[in-house]
Formats: C-alpha cells, structure tokens, sequence
C-alpha cells in the first residue's frame, strides 16, 4: 500500500498541474446531509471510464474547475464513502475493482482539508455505467464508437477465455504477495524468487515492464484474494429442514482465504454439520450423510474448474436435512456436457489445476497425495462413493443455456435408506 506521506506529496503536485488521462477532480457539494452534486450517474461514468481505459484516480473534495481543495465535511466522510460504493456495486455493470483512502490535504490558507483519493485499476473487463459506454480520453471521459467498443470486448473477451488463469491482475503488485504462501513455491536453484514465480505464471509483466501477479497467483498468493478477484470466495451455509430459509438456517461462514485454505475450510464446514447416524447389527454401523471423500472431490472441482471470469458470483456450499449442493459459476468447459462430466476430463484453469497438483497436498481424509492428481478419476468418484451410500446418484445440473451456474446435488445418506445397511442386512 502507498505510505499516506508520499501519496500526498504526489497529489498536491498534481492538483498543481490540473486534470489529466490518470486524474479526475470532482468537489462535494451538499444540501443538508444529502449529497446535491456530483451526480451520482457522472460518478460511475467516470469510474468506468478509468476501468475501460489504464485506470486512474477519482478524488473527491477538489474543484475540477478553480483546482481549490473544498474538502469533505468531516460528519459526512462515511456517508459519503459508502454513496461511492453503492454507485460502484449499483450503478455499473459489472462492478469494478476499487481501492480508496481517505486522507487530510491542506487548502490554499493551509488548513487541512479530508479528501477521498479513490483507485481504479485497468479492468479485466468492459463496463457498462448509466449512460452507455465510456473511456478516458485526455482529461474528459467519452462514449466509445461502435468500432472501438467491439474492438475492446473482442480483445478483452480473448484474454478472458484464453488461458484466464494466467492474465495479469492490474491492482495486485508484487507486495501484496503473503510470504508464508510463497515458501512451497521458491527452490534453492540459480533462478531468482522473482523468476521462479514468473516460470510458474504466478507473475507475469504487463506491456509497461511492470510485474503483478496473474489470477493463479492472486488466488494462491494472498491472503484474501476477493480484495484482488472480488468473487474468489466461497460461501457455506447449513439449514436444519430441506428448504433455503433463513429462519432455518443453522450454520453460515464465508471463506476468503488463500484457495488451498477455502477448500479446507469449506470441507471442515460440512464435516462439521452433516449428521451421522447409527445401527447396531450387532456391532455398530456409523452411516454418514455424505462421503468425505467425494464431498473433498466436490470441493476442490468446484474451486479448481470455476470460471474465474464471471462476475460477481462465488462458489455456494449449502447443506439441507436432505442433500448438499454445491454451485459453481460458470458452465462445464470446452465440449463437456453434464452427460460426458464422468467420462471426460478437461481443465479451464489449466495452471491452476497443475500447481494444486504438484505443490500441495490433500486432506489425509482422501487417501491420496495431492489435492488435485490429474488422473480423470474424480468425478467418478464422487459419483460411486455417494451412490454407494445413500443409494441415490448425485446429480448434476447446467443452470441455464447461458452456462452461468454448474450446480451438483448430492443426496444424504440415512439409516432408513442407505446402502451400507442394505448390504449388511443381505448377508
């Protein structure tokens, strides 16, 4: 993160010099507590400009016409941050990355003035806000022409399809990198830390010679890496009857931590509240609701085959009295179908299913050496194992023609119906 000092040094030399293709002045003015101008549809239109563009700073509390630092009323600094989000998740389609900080600059008598100094970083994607679609053109913002925009999804729609795992994330630089993540990574050869990371496409430059970390890297790098890929996480939530209701709701966690971590975590959850129930014939039988093992398989598929390009939707992990179904954005990848998933094995995220491959190992629940062993088996497996216990065969669904959601239902073992007892009954 940019030292406070030094960000302000750098914005009153530019306050000097005016607008320009990285900078967008807007003075806050209210009426009562209610923010009278700027509009909030010029807000998101410069905001997705910048995305569609190089990226750039908004800072709010500046004259864009006399340059005079007006400030932001030190009562309406929250309300007036939390207007600036809701135009960002609300008012632009779909919503950019942001990065903003409030910060004291001095006005032209020299008293301290707070300001809101708000990042947008060049986006993966093209971005709709009120009024059409804008980019940055000098100092101003402009609608794009018909060529140029078809241009700009053609090129950025190629980077997202092709090899998504492996572009770069504008906002992620090098610092952000969790030094405890990158130790299974870094070898002792002649080969730098940074050129290691770089082999890998954890890294990668961009056409300035600047290093940021790739999709794979944000994901298994950071700490958090929704800060970095807002949809990256995963939620979790248990109810205690067969219906998505709250008022049944018994259990519910998000997890945003490195991949390899929301996979256990997640896995923990539905350990953690699924039943397991028991006979005595003589000795007891304990019959689990679902498999571990396939629930783990479950878990890393939908983590590692996601598609990471589509926007605003995490992984959903809901457990019921009488199945668990796990969502995943995005449709199967390439030529598979829901008919060939079993038959068929394809990676959409080619570098990150060969990284959890070969650097970290599974859950000792599985019986197996690496989380992800790239033999094709997975998929049967979670269909067998669960078949073989609740005597039901998982199911699994595309959501819509539009591929959004790939969604996999397993069904709950019980003693009433399940196949351990069955087969104990017929010897």
């Amino acid at each position: 993160m940019i030292d406070s000092t030094e960000l302000v040094r750098e914005l009153l030399y530019q306050i000097r010099l005016g607008e320009d293709s990285a900078y967008e002045f807007k003075e806050v003015v209210y009426d009562k507590h209610k923010i009278q101008s700027p509009h909030k549809d010029s807000i998101a239109n410069e905001i997705a400009a910048f995305a569609n563009t190089a990226g750039g700073i908004l800072v709010l509390g500046i004259n864009d016409k006399t340059l005079e630092v007006t400030g932001i009323e030190q009562s309406q600094l929250d309300n007036t941050e939390l207007w600036l989000t809701n135009i960002v998740t609300t008012n632009i389609e779909p919503s950019p990355l942001i990065q903003t900080r409030l910060l004291e600059i001095p006005d032209s008598h020299g008293s301290l003035k707070p300001i809101i100094w708000l990042r947008i970083p060049k986006s993966l994607f093209i971005h709709q806000s009120p009024n059409g679609y804008y980019h940055r053109v000098g100092s101003s913002k402009r609608k794009m022409p018909p060529d140029l925009l078809a241009r700009l999804f053609q090129q950025r729609s190629m980077v997202r399809l092709i090899r998504f795992d492996e572009q770069l994330v504008p906002n992620a630089t090098l610092d952000v990198i969790d030094s405890s993540l990158k130790q299974r990574f870094i070898c002792h050869t002649d080969l730098s830390e940074k050129m290691q990371l770089k082999k890998l496409y954890l890294t990668g430059e961009d056409e300035d010679k600047q290093t940021f970390l790739t999709v794979s890297g944000v994901l298994l790098l950071t700490s958090q890496p929704s800060d970095y890929l807002a949809s990256a996480w995963i939620q979790c939530v248990a109810y205690s009857g067969s219906e998505r209701n709250a008022e049944f709701q018994q259990d519910a966690q998000e997890f945003h931590q490195s991949l390899d971590q929301q996979i256990q975590s997640a896995f923990q959850f539905v350990e953690r509240n699924m039943q397991v129930s028991a006979v005595k014939r003589p000795g007891r039988i304990d019959i689990p609701q679902y498999d571990l093992g396939a629930v783990y398989e479950a878990i890393v598929n939908a983590v590692a085959h996601r598609d990471y390009a589509v926007h605003g939707s995490k992984i959903r992990i809901h457990l019921f009295s009488d199945r668990l179904e796990i969502m995943s954005p995005g449709g199967l990848a390439n030529s598979l179908s829901v008919d060939t998933i079993d038959s068929n094995s394809i990676a959409r995220n080619e570098t990150l299913v060969n990284l959890l491959s070969r650097y970290y190992p599974a859950d000792p629940i599985t019986k197996r050496q690496n989380i992800i062993e790239r033999r094709g088996e997975g998929v049967p497996k979670i269909l067998t194992a669960s078949e073989k216990l609740s005597t039901r065969r998982p199911l699994y669904q595309q959501a819509d023609e539009l591929q959004a959601e790939l969604k996999l239902t397993i069904y709950a073992a019980s003693r009433e119906v399940n196949g351990l007892v069955a087969q104990f009954d017929n010897k």
